[in-house]
Order: structure tokens, then sequence, then C-alpha cells
């Protein structure tokens, strides 16, 4: 079952269950749509390709609740595009 991570790795922005825009890898690194379109669509962490995360439906959300874990990369988005293009 996916963790639906609260926040963007990168820029700590809010990713509540419900966000149309968080992305993730097959690792569920989890970023907002800003910063995935700066990374050129690839999980700097892994090089998976980053896609529109499933959103779980409410009535689901009490019984499988989302993640509490923020992780937040202390380099911010500035540096995510170069790690991307040595990948």
């Amino acid at each position: 079952m996916l963790e639906l991570r609260p926040n963007c790795e990168y820029c700590d922005r809010d990713l509540p269950p419900e966000s149309l825009e968080a992305r993730i890898c097959s690792f569920e690194c989890t970023f907002c749509a800003a910063c995935a379109a700066g990374m050129a669509g690839r999980c700097p962490n892994c090089g998976g390709d980053l896609v529109n995360r499933p959103r779980r439906p409410a009535s689901k959300l009490a019984q499988h609740p989302a993640s509490m874990q923020r992780i937040h990369k202390l380099d911010g988005c500035g540096n995510a595009a170069a790690r991307t293009a040595v990948m």
C-alpha cells in the first residue's frame, strides 16, 4: 500500500492525500509537480519515472491513513536538475 507521503522532498510543500500536485517514483520518493517538472520527470534519487500519485478515496483514509513522516532534502529544488543531468 502506498505511504502517501505528506510533502515534497525538495521544497517541503504540503501534499495532502487528495493533492493532484503529487508525483512519485516506484520507490515512493515524493515531489510536487513544480519540482518534478524541473527534474525532467526523473527521480533524482533513483532515476525512475516520476508519475502522478494516485489518490486514496476519502472513505478509505480513516482505515488506511496517509504517512505523517516528512522527508525533506536540505539542498532543495535548486540542485535537483543538476543531479538528474548527471544520471
